[in-house]
């Protein structure tokens, strides 16, 4: 079933260029995007590159000029079962507090009666200001979701709170409102709220590559950006799931909603993260990191020098920790699920099935990265889930915030509540 309509609200600030990165995303994840733009926003980003993006014309103004129909101020805010401003700006978290309505992105936030999620970002002052503060706490009290700006730098120079959210962790919470409440099936005939199996569950997830330094300024690694593991957690924790996300190197934010993040760089120090998070306690565990299989067997303080190395180099390697067999299984509590992940590029699921039995997980998601349309970051992939059983789910081609979707939905249709089968 395709996902519902979304209404995208673009207002003037300079992070309007990322809501294009949003546009893209939400329609690489299955939604039909409609977006309005304040005449701010214009002088930013033309209404023509999100027309392109979204492919449906977008609403500028309130007369029905342009590519604006007369009551595209309605008709959108009908149409669109969640809504979200990225970036929201100062002024338009001003108006929507207070209910005014003098341009169409304003005027359509006061027509709109579903799910609204913004996105502030603006100069660390304008947040800080006592006025801004309150028209938040007023938005969040009727019940709008707030994700929260980040850190980092700003226009202005700065280096502070104020940068708009990762456009993932904007799509996250967009999914998230798109099944407010969602009904479906479960395998043995009754009917249950599936967002509800993840509530209260302890999560930890492992996403991203790991970096296995050689000297000062190179490194051993792999072309995993992190962006399923990622999805998983900010699935996972919109849901309702105590998510601890364990990151190696990767240039994606924290997702919303998540309670721990814990930035990595090598194997060893993910194996360690995940003793530590394990020990903390968990229900579930998902291995989705493309962890490193070797490592260099010693690593140069300084640069090595191809001079000094001559024509050719022989670099002596060592295998990196088994964090399945040397740190999950030996001390593996009773109640944790294991997920773990198989990418294969030949035989993927008699070779995923053989990774699932030799490492005693209780599930294996495997793909093929070189498959056609597959590949590594955002785009069109495909998953098969494999349990003790043999091939329980297959996700067929489709983005991987989509595919990080539909797999706790299986998971959770066949386990209970509190991990049980």
């Amino acid at each position: 079933m395709a996902a519902p309509a979304v209404l995208q609200m673009v207002t003037g600030g300079i992070a309007a260029y990322k809501a294009c990165w949003l546009t893209r995303l939400l329609v690489q994840a299955g939604f039909s995007v409609r977006v309005a733009m304040t005449a701010a926003a214009q002088r930013f980003v033309s209404p023509l590159t999100f027309r392109v993006l979204s492919q449906h014309p977008v609403a500028t103004d309130l007369w029905g000029e342009g590519q604006t129909q007369p009551l595209d101020h309605i008709e959108y805010a009908r149409g669109c079962a969640v809504a979200v401003v990225a970036p929201a700006t100062a002024n338009i978290l001003a108006k929507a507090a207070a209910g005014l309505a003098d341009d169409i992105v304003s005027t359509l936030l006061l027509a709109y009666e579903g799910p609204l999620i913004v996105a502030p970002a603006m100069n660390d002052a304008m947040l800080r200001h006592p006025a801004t503060r309150a028209n938040l706490a007023c938005l969040r009290q009727r019940g709008v979701i707030v994700v929260e700006p980040a850190e980092g730098f700003l226009a202005c120079g700065t280096h502070a709170e104020g940068r708009l959210a990762a456009p993932e962790a904007i799509l996250a919470a967009v999914e998230a409102a798109a099944r407010t409440a969602p009904v479906r099936p479960v395998p043995d005939g009754s009917v249950a709220a599936v967002a509800d199996r993840w509530a209260g569950q302890r999560v930890v997830v492992t996403a991203g590559p790991t970096h296995e330094p050689i000297d000062a300024v190179r490194y051993i690694a792999n072309r995993s950006t992190g962006v399923f593991g990622f999805a998983i957690a900010a699935d996972a924790a919109a849901r309702g799931a105590r998510v601890t996300l364990i990151a190696g190197p990767t240039a994606l934010d924290a997702p919303a909603g998540v309670e721990g993040f814990v930035r990595v760089r090598t194997a060893e120090q993910l194996a360690a993260a995940v003793r530590e998070a394990l020990a903390a306690g968990a229900d579930w565990l998902f291995m989705a990191a493309a962890v490193a299989d070797y490592a260099p067997e010693q690593v140069e303080m300084g640069k090595l020098r191809k001079e000094s190395l001559g024509t050719s180099w022989n670099l002596a390697l060592r295998r990196t920790p088994d964090i399945l067999g040397d740190v999950v299984n030996p001390d593996r509590k009773e109640g944790l699920r294991v997920v773990g992940f198989a990418l294969e590029t030949g035989e993927v699921l008699e070779r995923a099935a053989k990774k699932l039995k030799a490492k005693g997980m209780d599930f294996v998601v495997a793909n093929d990265p070189t498959a056609p349309g597959a590949g590594f970051g955002d785009g069109v992939h495909r998953a098969w889930l494999l349990g003790p059983a043999g091939q329980l789910w297959d996700s067929g081609p489709s983005s991987k915030r989509a595919i990080a979707c539909g797999l706790l939905d299986r998971l959770a249709a066949l386990t209970g509540k509190d991990g049980a089968a």
